[in-house]
């Protein structure tokens, strides 16, 4: 298919495309309709300039026939097939709401019993692939569709294989996104259901923390934490949950696959248990976990109160569950207090601790020079160095070029944070070692990144004069609407400097009642 601006609106005669809902590396997905059955859904096409590539195309087309033999109610559904002016496409059904990793960022941490729920979900999926002989091998919440009833389906078997296809077996490139990858990829080893066990139990540990517990300076970097590294203590960070929780994501991370779970059957019983035993602990089954706890083995379910299985806690519960998450939050804003460290990092925050408030969770991809003046295209502007704001490391820094004259000979330069899928942030902080600069903030909405500035989609959120080393910027207006793109705009160099370095840009979020 040609690419959106030049192509056709109706694919094979029959899909119409609607709007661009996604992108990546090799494909664009589109909210379409069928014009013959009448009905929306949704098609991945593969971009032209990646169907030229063989290998890809019969990446493409593998994923096709992997997915068109699985029918399960938590996996989305392959309709058709086919191609369009020489590039490939498939049809899905099309699942209305939005990721697990959106619900994480708008939400933060999910309640236990929620996060289990999806978790077991997700496993029932993976149960239904492995059997079919299926390693989907990228599983992480961007990757899981949430559906208008809250049911989690999950999707994007872009690299998966089957275990019967020549190279599943041997050594090989890694695959997948490294906050989620195994150690045995990371290693590029051998690859089999067992690291997608691996990659939902740091899936499930997001879920229950808010965050990823990994992160670097490249995805290299990522990938080898994970080989080389224990997970943090999830009840240090969590204060409350079970310790039959807390050995169940060990399990399902241990870095040796024959320590983790046998097979997916066994990872949901084990889930199962737990779930049970989160939700007679609460008393409170949230979303979700009310449908799955009725789904649950006989036995299991038993071990249940009968009002949190039916999803209507008493009174008394619920007044002891508020009462022991008070105490949980009050512990929690404790620990806070006497330690300011971000997320899972290595780098403590100058920054003070602000009630209400909490950190975007943002990929170690997610940062990206922008230069739209440069001679050297958008990325210009030492992009290699740009996830150095996003690492959690103080000793590494994104700087711009060197300008000799001390000025810059142009409009400005940046850097943006890719919040992908959207978020509504409230304020961005920023870490200089160079101090003194001008500049502004500038937000755009989900889609392509625009191309210039000002204008073309950005919008003004802040202006910034003589910055500080540590600076806090209130952001307008973005608290209430969503944006993707964070730019941070510099406008003018630090008195006698011929570059301004950026050690670190952090996107925060106002807790509400909503939220």
């Amino acid at each position: 298919m040609v690419e959106p601006t030049t192509g056709p609106t109706i694919l094979a005669d029959r899909y119409r495309l609607d709007a661009q809902v996604g992108a990546g590396g090799m494909s664009t997905v589109y909210r379409a309709f069928d014009t013959v059955l009448e009905r929306t859904v949704a098609i991945k096409s593969m971009l032209r300039t990646v169907a030229n590539d063989s290998d890809q195309l019969e990446r493409f087309r593998r994923e096709a026939r992997a997915v068109a033999q699985l029918n399960h109610p938590h996996i989305v559904q392959v309709i058709d097939v086919g191609e369009d002016r020489r590039a490939p496409f498939i049809v899905f059904e099309y699942v209305a709401g939005e990721t697990l990793k959106a619900r994480i960022r708008r939400l933060g941490r999910l309640e236990v019993t929620e996060a289990l729920a999806y978790a077991i979900e997700i496993a029932r999926a993976l149960q239904a692939a492995h059997e079919k002989g299926i390693v989907h091998r990228d599983v992480k919440p961007q990757n899981v569709l949430l559906d208008e009833e809250g049911r989690a389906k999950v999707t994007d078997f872009g690299i998966a294989r089957t275990l019967e296809e020549d190279g599943l077996t041997a050594d090989g490139r890694v695959l997948g996104t490294t906050d989620y990858v195994s150690p045995e990829q990371a290693l590029g080893k051998r690859v089999g259901p067992r690291s997608d066990l691996y990659s939902l139990g740091i899936v499930l540990y997001e879920m229950l923390i808010g965050d990823v517990p990994f992160k670097g300076e490249n995805q290299v970097a990522v990938a080898m934490r994970h080989v080389r590294e224990e997970l943090p203590d999830i009840q240090l960070l969590r204060p409350g949950i079970s310790v039959a929780l807390a050995q169940l994501l060990d399990r399902l991370t241990a870095k040796d696959p024959d320590r983790r779970p046998l097979d997916a059957a066994t990872a949901i019983a084990d889930l199962e248990d737990v779930l049970a035993i989160e939700s007679a602990r609460s008393g409170v089954a949230p979303g979700e976990a009310t449908e799955i706890l009725k789904s649950l083995p006989k036995k299991t379910r038993q071990r249940v109160p009968l009002r949190t299985r039916l999803g209507r806690p008493s009174a008394g519960l619920l007044a002891l569950f508020a009462l022991v998450t008070v105490i949980a939050v009050i512990g929690l804003g404790i620990a806070l207090d006497h330690s300011t460290e971000r997320g899972t990092g290595v780098k403590r925050s100058v920054f003070p601790v602000v009630k209400n408030e909490r950190e975007v969770s943002v990929g170690q991809t997610a940062a990206h020079a922008y230069d739209p003046f440069g001679n050297g295209g958008i990325n210009d502007e030492h992009d290699e160095d740009a996830a150095n704001v996003v690492d959690d490391l103080a000793s590494t820094v994104w700087t711009t070029e060197s300008y000799t004259a001390k000025v810059l000979p142009k409009a400005g330069v940046g850097i943006y944070i890719d919040a992908k899928p959207s978020v509504k942030a409230s304020r961005i902080e920023i870490q200089s070692a160079t101090p003194g600069w001008d500049g502004a903030i500038y937000v755009a909405p989900n889609g392509a990144v625009p191309q210039t500035v000002p204008g073309d989609g950005w919008v003004k959120a802040a202006t910034i004069t003589a910055a500080t080393k540590n600076l806090r910027v209130p952001l307008d207006g973005t608290s209430t609407k969503a944006y993707r793109y964070f730019l941070v705009w510099i406008t003018k160099l630090p008195p006698s400097s011929d570059v301004t370095s950026l050690a670190s840009i952090v996107l925060k979020q106002t807790i509400t009642s909503s939220s």
